[in-house]
């Protein structure tokens, strides 16, 4: 059958259109391939040749409130390798395991394993720089160095609580290095290189560098002075009375920053390995909760004078030993008791009947309201993990037995964090702050702050009068009363003492006490709190005010000046006892002979130098005072000698 022509060029349009419809397709697809997705798609390609050698940043540093640094970095790379770059993985592996002390064995493991890079670990890993030196001396292909850093704390065991620690891979496990991990690790960079199918590098490929950032640097809100003298005090008390714990809080009470913060036992954080977990896991000072004793008393204090149930000079309470409530006999700690007393007796006494009965005069529902107020039973928010809530009595469950034992401190369970911030609001003014360490985040390159941490307020707990009148009363328990072990000569100190039963298995252990001490100075401006407790102190007294006061005492006396604190002059006297060692003022003795000293240096220890006869210079200087017995030096000249110096 013939085809006609027509037919057969209509055949002929037919697969032209379709062919150069197929043509445009192929055209448009090569195109879009071409244009649109060749980048990515080299990208891609460059992706399958390529190996990225990793540059870990650098985790920013912690440096206390005046730039102390207590948590730096020191350099110690790592060794990669990929293994289809080494041409002699017997040689390789004998070098290596040489530098890197590993068995050759181990190495060749490594080197030959099918992976396109491979990490030397745990031998290779944050090695010293000499190592890495002889490494890349002995310049084996497919051996690499890079570069890497390891936690570094310089003084060792110092604020090992709070710091915490970091893991090898620069992590954050532990205090606030965890609690602040995102603004300390950074960001990672690498060394992209590429190579062929065969795993040899491609030399005319270019090899690319994202650098890595670094974390910010965190300053705290931490006085590295006053943690040192705080540090001091407590291995001084580890020695002598080797106890089953210690804390330590110093808390600026204006606005929450604490300036210092120990326990004991403590650890190095760069050896937290060889540690019980059990020691680093807990932070006393936010963790532990135990009945609080006598100091817990300033808060029931508070809530009496700010619903005016109390004239502390005027009203006045008979102490015969002990108070009967609902069939229950509960003790003072003076046998006998105290006798007739005005209130603020009772407060330098630390009579509990007496504060049985303002327990009695508020009520449970006014007493508890200000247990709550002041924070106990929740978290103070601070900025560290593992924070403990204490425990409270339920109101429904509070009978007249357990609020006349709350009043004073016993049968509520409460952190030493809570004490602290609780006690800051009712000597403050009468503000409750949220207790934090941080302060400020700077970016380490241009060292210009990133951000702040500001002082958070919570509420107004009691008002202005009140927290004055607590403040005299306090400061009267130390120049009077059961605190004087924590009088400062020159500083107006206040505090309260405590003293509590430990509970195991729902039982008070016999002569085993945690004892404290919160005090507070200038009593009249307070800018710095410190409670101090000792868990079962051996071979003493287990009182607050025989252990826990002086160490306070001390801790105060040190750091105030430090902090710029001014000396007062309008401190109240102290009130000595029998055993107490008084306090003389220093004459001035400069001008004087040596012959006219027998008089006005009676109760102190001469110690002279220089020769002569005429005291040209003395230390330590006239109007100090100092305790009886103790040692003033003067420096002796000849008449002539000192007329020529004039």
């Amino acid at each position: 059958m013939r085809v006609s022509n027509v037919t057969v060029r209509k055949r002929l349009l037919f697969v032209l259109l379709f062919g150069v419809i197929v043509f445009l397709i192929i055209d448009t697809r090569l195109g879009y391939v071409q244009f649109v997705m060749g980048e990515k798609l080299t990208s891609l390609a460059k992706d399958s040749w390529s190996r990225n050698l990793p540059f870990e940043p650098e985790r920013g540093e912690i440096l206390d409130r005046n730039g102390v640094k207590l948590a730096t970095n020191k350099s110690a790379p790592t060794v990669f390798v990929v293994p289809r770059q080494v041409q002699n993985p017997m040689k390789t592996s004998k070098q290596l395991a040489a530098v890197l002390n590993m068995s050759e064995e181990k190495v060749y493991k490594h080197v030959t394993k099918k992976a396109s890079i491979e990490k030397i670990t745990p031998e290779g890993r944050k090695i010293s720089n000499e190592k890495a030196k002889e490494i890349k001396a002995l310049d084996l292909k497919g051996v690499y160095v890079a570069e890497d850093s390891i936690r570094h704390y310089p003084f060792g065991s110092f604020l090992s609580h709070v710091l915490g620690f970091a893991g090898i891979d620069n992590q954050g496990l532990l205090g606030l290095e965890a609690y602040y991990d995102d603004d300390l690790k950074g960001e990672k960079g690498s060394v992209k290189f590429y190579t062929d199918a065969k795993g040899k590098k491609m030399p005319d490929e270019a090899d690319d560098y994202t650098p890595p950032k670094d974390g910010l640097d965190m300053k705290l809100t931490v006085d590295s002075k006053v943690q040192t003298i705080m540090e001091r005090e407590l291995d001084n008390a580890e020695a002598k009375y080797h106890p089953d714990g210690m804390i330590a809080v110093a808390m600026n009470p204006k606005n929450g920053e604490i300036l210092g913060m120990s326990s004991r036992p403590d650890f190095d954080p760069a050896d937290y390995q060889s540690v019980d977990p059990s020691v680093y896991n807990r932070n006393l000072p936010v963790w532990s909760t135990y009945e609080p004793g006598s100091t817990f008393k300033i808060i029931t204090l508070a809530a009496a004078l700010e619903e005016q149930k109390v004239n502390l000079k005027r009203d006045q309470f008979y102490d015969k030993g002990h108070a009967e409530v609902d069939g229950a006999r509960l003790r003072c700690w003076k046998r006998g008791g105290h006798g007739l007393q005005t209130y603020l007796e009772v407060v330098q006494n630390s009579c509990n009947p007496g504060f049985v009965e303002l327990g009695e005069r508020l009520g449970k529902e006014k007493l508890f309201k200000y247990i709550k107020d002041f924070g106990f039973g929740q978290k103070t928010g601070i900025d560290l993990q593992g924070e403990g809530t204490g425990i409270l009595f339920p109101l429904e469950r509070v009978g007249p037995v357990e609020q006349a034992t709350t009043a004073f401190g016993q049968g509520v369970s409460v952190t030493p964090i809570q004490q602290v911030a609780a006690v800051s609001a009712a000597v403050n003014g009468g503000t409750l702050y949220t207790p934090y360490i941080a302060k400020e985040w700077i970016d380490p390159v241009t060292k210009k702050t990133v951000k702040k941490q500001s002082p958070i307020a919570k509420k107004q707990v009691i008002s202005e009068e009140t927290s004055k009148q607590i403040r005299y009363a306090l400061e009267s328990v130390v120049a009077e009363g059961t605190g004087r072990n924590a009088f400062v000569e020159g500083y107006r100190v206040g505090g309260k003492t405590g003293t509590a039963q430990k509970v195991k298995d729902g039982k008070y252990l016999e002569n085993n006490h945690i004892v404290s001490f919160i005090g507070f100075a200038p009593a009249d401006d307070p800018s710095l709190v410190v409670y101090v407790a000792v868990d079962n102190p051996k071979g003493t007294i287990q009182f607050g005010g025989t252990v826990a006061a002086p160490i306070v005492g001390n801790i105060m006396r040190d750091s105030l000046p430090e902090l710029g604190v001014k000396l007062r002059k309008n401190q109240i006297e102290k009130k000595y006892q029998w055993n107490d060692t008084k306090t003389i003022e220093v004459p001035n003795v400069v001008g004087m002979s040596v012959s006219d000293l027998e008089s006005l240096l009676v109760n102190l220890n001469v110690d002279a130098s220089g020769k002569g006869s005429k005291i040209v210079k003395q230390s330590p200087a006239a109007g100090t005072k100092v305790k009886e017995g103790s040692k003033i030096r003067v420096y002796l000249t000849e008449e002539d000698e000192k007329e020529a110096a004039d």
